[in-house]
């Protein structure tokens, strides 16, 4: 499995974020990860990472363990968090190639950072500091650091944030390319980007799993749209 959550439960003083998550995802799955806000989305995205560690139960990934300290582990992901944290005094192509260092890419860094300026519609923009892009395009340079190390397993918290309708569709396409060599775990509050670009989804509330399953079996569990399913399950 490329990843693996074994009865995973995480507190926030007496909050109790995440109550014993299980679930497992294969390679080349694109999965939607959706829940209302706060429903534990984030908090199980930085414990697969490795940002955070559960305070119980366990997760790996590619058969090793997360954890703060999983160095190796962390190899094998990209991971574009919510808040999209960058450098805004650094220029793109100098942002990406620091990036590439602290993967110690070598002699393949020059090349990885050109490759995913092209793949993620860098080009016009490399030049430019992050500082000064749109939203859209800062959310770009998020996407091409996840993917510059040419992970197996890519983790996408609001991917799309930010973006107008037309790089909407191409990151989506982005995303889609890149699902059918590498897992993918995609968080969004868009149903539609679900059922465009998502094999399955798992539904979580209250820190719980409450669906999973292939995306068309789990939109026709309240008729024929996720969103339905969706507000029938969460409330929301």
């Amino acid at each position: 499995m490329s990843i693996s959550a074994a009865t995973v439960s995480k507190f926030y003083g007496s909050q109790k974020a995440l109550d014993s998550v299980s679930f497992e995802i294969k390679q080349g799955e694109i999965v939607g990860f959706i829940g209302p806000n706060g429903a534990g989305k984030s908090t199980m995205m930085k414990i697969i990472t490795g940002f955070i560690a559960p305070d119980e139960g366990s997760v790996s990934v590619c058969g090793l363990p997360s954890g703060p300290g999983a160095v190796e582990m962390k190899r094998l992901i990209g991971y574009l968090p919510e808040n999209n944290p960058l450098y805004p005094e650094m220029y793109v192509r100098e942002y990406l190639r620091y990036v590439a260092d602290i993967y110690k890419l070598g002699p393949k860094a020059k090349n990885a950072v050109s490759d995913v300026i092209d793949r993620t519609g860098l080009g016009a923009e490399q030049g430019k500091k992050i500082g000064a892009l749109s939203k859209g395009y800062r959310q770009r340079v998020g996407l091409a650091q996840a993917l510059i190390h040419d992970p197996a397993v890519l983790i996408l918290d609001e991917a799309t944030t930010g973006l107008d309708p037309n790089q909407i569709i191409e990151i989506r396409n982005l995303i889609s390319a890149v699902g059918k060599e590498k897992t993918v775990m995609l968080s969004t509050h868009i149903m539609q980007e679900v059922e465009a670009i998502c094999s399955r989804v798992i539904i979580i509330n209250h820190g719980k799993i409450v669906a999973d399953g292939p995306v068309a079996e789990i939109s026709a569990l309240s008729g024929a749209r996720l969103e339905d399913t969706f507000r029938q399950l969460t409330g929301n």
